[in-house]
């Protein structure tokens, strides 16, 4: 009886050992980008909210994982110069994601003094190798578009889900509307997407759209007095936004994990 009670409970223990084994790994969404993304340490100490802080809220998080990696200050360029792309490389599996949104620091110099953190415009293959006064390097700086397809090319390379996002607009108006960078930066990052065959989701429309909707004398109630960093409901707005769009066009099957509604 004693045997078979000890043969039984080690079958039972082997049972459980496997299910652990051949368990699924839980993907993960790495999301990369600038402050509109993550502001300061995404606590909302300074009362500034980047959408990524709100992402989870729509999201079944026993069966995806998410990991707000955006940072201030960085550009597609300066994400990957400092080390901060290698770092989420190293740990990217298959099957996981990576949703990306530059372009807000992109516009800036190349070589300055203060952040030096500029890229060239466009998507083509130009390069400009300067001085770094940051680094105190020579550095080769490419355009927009060869920084975002390398975020694409390497997450492929790791059998991950690359998506690209339009930067999120500005609170600046004209004629009524909300000023968009479609003929820049956001036409740039849709150019990269469909070149590299890659979801791409029109944050910059989407939301310049719902701004409008709700006029200018709200929109102004959900930012920061700088007009590009939101409030927390400015925030969390745009993360439903998102979130709509990608239970809407399914990217990657990432819609899989949202909440029911």
């Amino acid at each position: 009886m004693k045997k078979q009670l000890l043969a039984y409970a080690c079958l039972l223990l082997a049972v459980v050992v496997t299910a652990f084994a051949v368990a699924p790994k839980k993907p993960v969404l790495y999301i990369i980008g600038d402050s509109t993304v993550r502001n300061g340490d995404g606590t909302g100490s300074n009362n500034q909210w980047g959408w990524g802080s709100f992402v989870h809220l729509h999201f079944d998080t026993t069966k995806i994982e998410i990991q707000n990696h955006a940072i201030g200050g960085r550009s597609s360029r300066t994400f990957q110069t400092e080390g901060r792309w290698d770092k989420i490389i190293a740990t990217l599996q298959q099957g996981d994601y990576v949703l990306m949104q530059f372009g807000h620091n992109d516009a800036g110099p190349i070589d300055d003094t203060a952040r030096a953190r500029g890229v060239l415009r466009g998507i083509g293959a130009e390069s400009k190798e300067i001085w770094n006064p940051i680094t105190k390097k020579n550095e080769v700086v490419y355009t927009f578009g060869h920084y975002l397809s390398k975020f694409v090319a390497d997450a492929k390379s790791k059998g991950a889900h690359p998506i690209v996002c339009a930067q999120i607009p500005r609170n600046r108006w004209q004629n009524g509307r909300i000023e968009r960078s479609d003929s820049t930066w956001s036409l740039w990052a849709e150019q990269v997407a469909k070149a590299e065959g890659v979801p791409f989701i029109d944050l910059n429309d989407l939301v310049a759209e719902r701004y409008e909707g709700i006029g200018s004398d709200n929109v102004v109630k959900l930012f920061a007095p700088d007009l590009t960093h939101t409030l927390r409901e400015g925030a969390m707005m745009n993360a439903k936004i998102l979130a709509d769009a990608i239970r809407q066009q399914k990217p990657s099957g990432l819609h899989q994990f949202l909440k029911s509604r």
